[in-house]
């Protein structure tokens, strides 16, 4: 599985969050200022040819749907930035974002309950 450009891990959200749809559908979830439809076409023909979309066609229109699941893309890389940029530990992640200040106290103490809970 490849890394996904910033575009095309933008596009695969939305595909992941509708589930499926055509090109417009995934358009429409974009922020202004969208950018052209041969564009986002462009993008999911992209995901398509690397395996991560699928495509079914009803008469001139193709609807896409996820070929790869998003936990496991998750999964996948992020263990690579966990290991490539905080010594292969979580917990350097974590303090890192702590001392950025990107991650309250309060969050800290939920993700515990969250490693507690049976």
């Amino acid at each position: 599985m490849e890394k996904l450009t910033f575009q095309e891990e933008e596009v695969m959200l939305i595909v992941w969050r509708k589930g499926e749809g055509v090109i417009k559908d995934f358009l429409n979830e974009m922020d202004e200022p969208r950018p052209p439809y041969t564009t986002v076409a462009s993008i999911v023909k992209n995901l398509e040819r690397k395996g991560f979309v699928s495509s079914r066609r009803y008469g001139n229109t193709y609807v896409y749907t996820p070929a790869v699941d998003e936990n496991d893309y998750k999964n996948r890389f992020l263990s690579g930035v966990v290991r490539n940029y905080f010594e292969n530990s979580y917990k350097e992640m974590v303090t890192f974002f702590a001392r950025k200040q990107k991650i309250s106290a309060e969050e800290l103490k939920e993700i515990v309950r969250l490693i507690e809970k049976p």
